[in-house]
């Protein structure tokens, strides 16, 4: 029986405190239990960390952070990222980062750390290599039509991220694999890859296509009934002669290598629903953030995906909690009226404009807290620069597990 959406089992790994890490005391409504990240990083049974998330709320950054809390904690990992962004390979001081697991130097502690690229072109070239025979294989690699599937083609990528994980996992190289998905809601999309897969496989265009082939050979164009051959020159004027033969003869030279396609992708689905995976959901404080983080929650739900818990990045404190953004705003004003203390009034201003966005920050949470209450959070404050190394990393580590 699924659980109930956004009612994530609770795990071990939580402490139900209002203190650092969970939603601050005053005030607050609800308190959510606070995610307790060494003791998911720690744990030798979990092999999976999928970090997913919209755009823009430091995703990448918290992939990375993790995977060096965890290397210096004693495990082997590896950080895969799907986001072609660059900035992972700068925050651990690599010049790039490919389809290769690639050590990470620097790391302060018994463990191992390694980051890589998806390159799902290359990905996918790999499966090709090893799963057919040379004459096949060739075929496949120099067919026009797919040089452009395997570039450009619409869900490679997240197919291919599931390719890989799988790989790394069956490799069983790492002690930790740790996923940066793409962002948006497409970074659940590997989810769907297997069934997406079935359906093009399984597609009436493409059974279209094999029957010449599994008709012994015959010329792709050869009518092999009356029907096809209405099919078949319908497609020609819309596709062009050229490009129906070139899809033609990827396709029957693919056929022998779907089937496990297909099997891996399966395998690797069941994969990410075991106890070994653990999924974070990463969120920035603002309201489009965190319906965001609501949608991946039920989602996560409704697949039977394990939820570790949410993460809420760059949130906003003062260090003058007791003095209230109204108290502030009205000592600014008196300065500012008798024209005295400038510099002063200034400060008030900003600390004003500080607590209320720290409000409106915390009343978004309390919305997401009001329809999960279960799912165990945890906060990193805002940083006042850009992470650019591991010292910036191994920071975000530290509040990632206050």
């Amino acid at each position: 029986m699924k659980p109930r959406t956004g009612d994530a089992p609770r795990p071990s790994s939580t402490r139900d405190t209002g203190r650092a890490g969970g939603f601050p005391a005053e005030g607050a409504r609800r308190v959510s239990p606070v995610l307790d990240m060494d003791a998911v990083l720690d744990d030798a049974h979990t092999r999976i960390v999928v970090c997913c998330g919209s755009g823009g709320v430091g995703k990448t950054t918290t992939a990375a952070a993790l995977g060096l809390r965890a290397a210096e904690r004693g495990r082997r990992v590896v950080v895969l990222t799907v986001d072609p962004a660059r900035r992972l390979a700068q925050s651990m001081g690599l010049s790039e980062l490919d389809n290769t697991p690639r050590l990470v130097a620097g790391v302060e502690g018994p463990g191992e750390l390694h980051a890589m690229m998806l390159d799902m072109k290359r990905t996918f070239d790999e499966i090709i290599e090893a799963h057919a025979d040379p004459e096949r294989a060739q075929q496949i690699l120099t067919n026009p039509f797919y040089e452009s599937l395997s570039s450009s083609f619409s869900g490679t990528q997240e197919y291919m991220a599931m390719e890989k994980l799988g790989q790394l996992r069956r490799s069983d190289e790492w002690d930790l694999i740790i996923v940066d998905t793409p962002p948006s809601r497409s970074a659940l999309d590997f989810l769907d890859a297997p069934e997406r897969l079935g359906r093009f496989l399984d597609g009436r265009l493409i059974r279209i296509l094999m029957a010449p082939a599994k008709a012994g050979g015959r010329s792709a164009f050869k009518l092999l009934n009356a029907g096809f051959g209405l099919v078949a020159g319908a497609m020609t004027k819309i596709l062009g002669a050229q490009f129906l033969r070139d899809i033609q003869t990827f396709v029957a030279a693919l056929d022998a290598v779907f089937g496990g396609f297909r099997q891996r992708a399966e395998q690797t689905y069941r994969l990410l629903q075991a106890p070994g995976t653990a999924f974070l959901v990463v969120a920035a404080p603002e309201r489009d953030a965190m319906r965001e983080a609501s949608y991946f929650v039920e989602r996560l739900a409704d697949e039977s995906m394990p939820l570790a818990g949410l993460v809420v990045n760059r949130v906003h404190r003062s260090p003058a909690p007791a003095l209230s953004a109204a108290c502030s705003a009205a000592a600014a004003e008196d300065l500012e009226s008798r024209g005295e203390h400038e510099l002063t009034a200034a400060v008030l201003r900003l600390h004003a404009d500080r607590m209320q966005l720290a409000a409106r920050e915390h009343r978004e949470q309390e919305h997401f807290a009001s329809a999960h209450p279960t799912v165990p959070i945890s906060q990193v404050l805002a940083m006042p620069e850009d992470v650019h190394d591991l010292a910036g990393l191994r920071k975000i580590g530290e509040l990632l597990a206050s």
